[in-house]
């Protein structure tokens, strides 16, 4: 058994290119593309958010990779109408084998400060997994053994948003009515972005009260 931490990585990309870019196809609307300048992108984006027209931001987006739990990319996955989804899929995935180095990761819970508690899931993933390596040795196979697998279980999960509903997500899933464990993938990464594209992020509400010290890191995702 492996514990492991939470982390997002993002594809590298150029903010002020995105907005530029979203600028241009914006204006097309009111056939103003002789009007853009260096930094026109600014006001026009301001104005496009403030008065609702955010239409405009599906023409660029942003792709992202989560190291997460299994609750956590069941919350992701009900945002479909900007989004795509690639998920590690624990029907083919057998965790038995040298690729998996013969073990089952689990995410380390947000409550592992709580000793007791975290005493009590470490015990209960340990006999978890024991089962699971049993089923195996009985040459079950992946889709059968996927049955076992608690919502602890990690997996990659490849997101992609239209900048549109990114913000939609943030919205709901950065709130102190989200569950604690996306909050902490997804906070630092709205933050990441408030610096990068304030234009289009800065109005974007999140939990300031959730503990810094728990946010997940993010990083530019490998080539």
């Amino acid at each position: 058994m492996e514990i492991i931490k939470p982390k997002l990585e993002y594809e590298k990309f150029n903010g002020i290119k995105i907005m530029k870019n979203i600028e241009r196809a914006c204006r097309t609307c009111y056939r103003s593309e002789d009007t853009i300048t260096e930094d026109s992108y600014k006001k026009l984006l301001k104005n496009c958010i403030t008065r609702g027209h955010e239409s405009v931001l599906e023409h660029e987006k942003i792709t992202v990779r989560f190291t997460c739990d299994i609750g956590v990319y069941k919350d992701l996955t009900r945002h479909r109408a900007g989004a795509s989804f690639s998920i590690e899929s624990t029907r083919y995935c057998n965790y038995s084998k040298d690729k998996f180095t013969n073990n089952i990761k689990f995410i380390e819970p947000i409550y592992s400060d709580d000793k007791e508690k975290f005493k009590v899931w470490k015990e209960t993933m340990e006999n978890i997994e024991k089962g699971y390596m049993q089923m195996a040795a009985l040459n079950a196979a992946a889709d059968e053994l996927r049955m076992m697998l608690p919502h602890s279980t990690a997996a990659l999960v490849t997101m992609t948003c239209n900048i549109r509903e990114w913000k939609h997500v943030f919205t709901l899933r950065c709130s102190k009515h989200a569950h604690p464990a996306i909050r902490q993938l997804l906070i630092p990464f709205l933050l990441h972005l408030k610096k990068e594209m304030p234009e289009i992020f800065d109005d974007v509400p999140y939990d300031e009260d959730f503990p810094k010290e728990k946010y997940a890191k993010i990083a530019v995702m490998k080539d």
